[in-house]
């Protein structure tokens, strides 16, 4: 029996998990660490309390207070003197109870939609440079090209092709399209 040689390179990688990647993921897992170390007491408190009150904990401590509540004050358990029986209190505290509830998660939402919005600039600026990447590309090989004496069916869209996308004018037609559709 003999044994396989060994390779000379090393064994791929699993399908799109190259260094770049990798070196990414580790990069935007620092950095949100980082964002949780520095926010801020009230948003970590915010987001705690989130958390807590979006999980089934939350949910199974609501059922046994208010259904021992409910069940206390209706008289079913006879060893317990009823003390809310018409459930304004009840009404009360779940009332406060929600209004700070939805202020806990409206902090929280406005901090995930800061994240979003450097997210999404973080996604147009590349998104730009690798447009501008690409058209210079596409002028150099159309440029090898045209020394090489090769013609190929996209020769008349190389000129569309070879411009730099101004993204004012982009977006300036993309409001223009809404108001349009808007008033129609």
């Amino acid at each position: 029996m003999t044994a396989e040689p060994s390779p000379t390179y090393p064994p791929p990688q699993p399908p799109g998990l190259s260094a770049v990647l990798e070196r990414n993921i580790q990069a935007l897992q620092a950095r949100r660490k980082r964002e949780e170390v520095e926010a801020s007491l009230q948003d970590r408190i915010a987001d705690a309390i989130t958390r807590f009150t979006g999980s089934m904990r939350f949910v199974c401590l609501h059922l046994v207070l208010f259904g021992g509540w409910i069940l206390v004050n209706l008289g079913w358990i006879p060893l317990v003197q009823p003390w809310d029986p018409s459930f304004v209190v009840l009404a009360m505290v779940a009332s406060v109870e929600a209004i700070f509830l939805s202020t806990f998660v409206l902090i929280s939402q406005n901090r995930m939609a800061a994240a979003s919005d450097k997210r999404a600039d973080l996604d147009l600026q590349i998104s730009l440079l690798a447009e501008h990447e690409v058209t210079k590309l596409v002028t150099l090989v159309s440029s090898i090209a045209d020394h090489l004496g090769v013609k190929t069916e996209v020769d008349a869209e190389l000129d569309v092709i070879r411009q730099d996308v101004a993204p004012d004018a982009v977006l300036n037609e993309i409001e223009a399209t809404r108001v349009q559709k808007r008033t129609e």
